[in-house]
């Protein structure tokens, strides 16, 4: 198993908007090959200057996620590029899953 990450930034004044449609466009994510489960986590910040979240995808594995960013992530991300334009930012990275503990 595979952690997607995707750390989200976004301008104080659409970020009521964003985190709405951020719901939606995760629920659309988890309806892709290979995606097992999602969370979205709220970062605490003392900066005004902007809203911020992060978002856990769990993927199968690694050919879930490459498929993904070979068929899917061009058109999904530019859902939120044409609907907030710069007003966000986005950085992402891929976090192997080495052990698993349960509880």
């Amino acid at each position: 198993m595979i952690v997607y990450e995707v750390n989200l930034e976004v301008e104080p004044g659409c970020a009521e908007a964003f985190r709405a449609w951020l719901g939606g466009h995760v629920r659309d994510m988890l309806g892709l090959p290979g995606f097992l489960s999602a969370e979205i986590l709220r970062v605490d910040s003392d900066s005004e200057d902007s809203a911020a979240w992060t978002v856990h995808y769990r993927m199968r594995d690694m050919e879930a996620l490459e498929h993904y960013l070979a068929e899917h992530a061009p058109s999904l991300r530019a859902e939120g590029v044409t609907r907030f334009g710069r007003r966000f930012s986005a950085r992402r990275r891929v976090l192997h899953c080495e052990t698993l503990q349960p509880g």
